[in-house]
């Protein structure tokens, strides 16, 4: 059997995704960063950035996620984010359209957000 880490990735209003993985990879404010099992123990704060989570079952899991913490310890990882969803819940053509919008009035961090989302939709 494969070793595994056990992975909660959690908005502040839900519970997004939970299970078993062999790999998870995050935008950190120092990088982006891969997270296997026996991984050193790290604290984070996370960026705006997809993060792919592979199964233990062989499939992957993308998210977008927008600012928050991560921490690995004893092979379970913890993604705290402020806001995250998963690729399949997006609404692509919304997020252009945001994407838009916030071109417009300027707004960067909406433009950031509008972006990482629609790369999580590419990823999947």
């Amino acid at each position: 059997m494969a070793a595994e880490l056990h992975v909660e990735l959690v908005a502040a209003d839900r519970s997004v995704w939970s299970g078993e993985a062999t790999l998870v990879i995050a935008r950190t404010t120092s990088g982006d960063i891969g997270v296997m099992p026996g991984h050193q123990p790290l604290l984070g704060v996370l960026e705006s950035g997809p993060v792919t989570i592979r199964t233990s079952e062989g499939g992957t899991i993308v998210a977008a996620a927008h600012g928050g913490f991560i921490s690995f310890a004893d092979d379970k990882l913890s993604l705290l984010a402020e806001i995250a969803e998963l690729a399949d819940e997006i609404d692509a053509q919304r997020a252009e359209r945001a994407l838009e919008r916030a071109k417009a009035e300027e707004d960067a961090a909406a433009e950031r957000r509008a972006e990482v989302r629609l790369r999580a939709v590419a990823v999947r």
